[in-house]
């Protein structure tokens, strides 16, 4: 079932006033992170699509990194992420 942006904009602000009655200050604190994205949290409903693929490939270089116990040739380093990631 597709949800539209208006829908998704609805539920959230819905949810938005449930949590105003709740006394934990993270479910608090979560409720305000979301509300300051909310615009890119409704912008998934447009085209469905997310950033798991950036994530993957930041998860990819972090392991990268770590395996070469610290980086001193910067240029080099750079090779390599082409040549095994590009």
């Amino acid at each position: 079932m597709k949800i539209s942006v208006e829908d998704a904009k609805d539920k959230l602000h819905e949810w938005y006033k449930e949590v105003s009655s709740c006394t934990l200050r993270e479910i608090k604190a979560a409720r305000n992170c979301i509300k300051s994205k909310e615009t890119e949290v409704l912008n998934y409903f447009i085209n469905r699509s997310s950033n798991a693929s950036a994530e993957s490939l930041n998860s990819k270089l972090k392991g990268f990194r770590a395996q070469l116990h610290g980086i001193s040739d910067i240029p080099f380093f750079m090779y390599r992420l082409c040549m095994i990631f590009g």
